[in-house]
């Protein structure tokens, strides 16, 4: 790390994916449920399409959707993740996936060659500046007609504001800016992007989703998670 600044250090040379991470490595744990789940909401791709996975992490999602589409590439400026993703899949006999360790805000990677780019917890691991980057890198990759799904932690939840200070939850590090709905929403406009969708989530909590749910319309501190779909035009 460069002073304060999270950067790849920090995901290579800590036990950033290792520690406390059980829930994150087993698609079948409640949590990623709920997340798999939760983007299919966003947007559902069919088998002709091709995706990219920005910021991979564990490959929760190449997984999840390889039988889904014509092709996934799972990218992760974190040469640590891309290690980890390949090990998984290693044997798996998956043919149309693979990885590649690259910026997302500069991933070198061919313009308009996919139709879908997910995004998800990857926004709260952004600076302001790299976001707006990596969104306009997410429009140069798209196909016209193609789909940005985003899907980040609202950070006026209870949990995120209890997070922030160290009450009961422990702050997370590599959260370094929350982003609000109507800042991203301004970004993929300003990109020139179309919204689709734009609208809140309740966790994945037992009871309190249920809570959540039917108030987080108008109770912010019950808005769990953001969720956009925006479109190339």
């Amino acid at each position: 790390m460069k002073g304060d600044r999270i950067g790849q250090d920090f995901y290579n040379n800590t036990d950033y994916f290792d520690h406390k991470t059980k829930h994150l490595k087993d698609l079948s744990s409640s949590f990623q449920k709920y997340r798999i789940s939760k983007i299919l909401e966003i947007y559902n791709p069919g088998k002709s399409e091709r995706i990219l996975d920005l910021g991979c992490g564990w490959g929760t999602f190449c997984w999840a959707l390889s039988h889904r589409v014509q092709s996934i590439v799972g990218l992760d400026f974190s040469q640590k993740s891309i290690e980890i993703c390949k090990q998984k899949f290693a044997g798996s006999g998956l043919k149309n996936i693979s990885f590649l360790c690259a910026n997302a805000c500069n991933t070198n990677l061919e313009p308009e060659s996919f139709d879908l780019i997910i995004a998800a917890d990857l926004m709260e691991h952004l600076y302001y500046k790299d976001s707006k980057l990596v969104i306009s890198e997410a429009f140069r990759l798209l196909k016209r007609g193609g789909h940005l799904s985003i899907w980040t932690p609202h950070r006026g939840h209870i949990l995120e504001i209890l997070r922030a200070h160290n009450i009961i939850l422990k702050r997370d590090l590599s959260h370094v800016d929350y982003k609000s709905m109507e800042s991203i929403k301004n970004t993929l406009i300003y990109e020139g992007f179309l919204i689709k969708k734009a609208y809140y989530v309740e966790s994945h909590l037992p009871i309190i989703k249920y809570l959540e749910k039917i108030t987080l319309a108008w109770i912010p501190l019950f808005r769990r998670r953001i969720a956009v779909l925006a479109q190339k035009p």
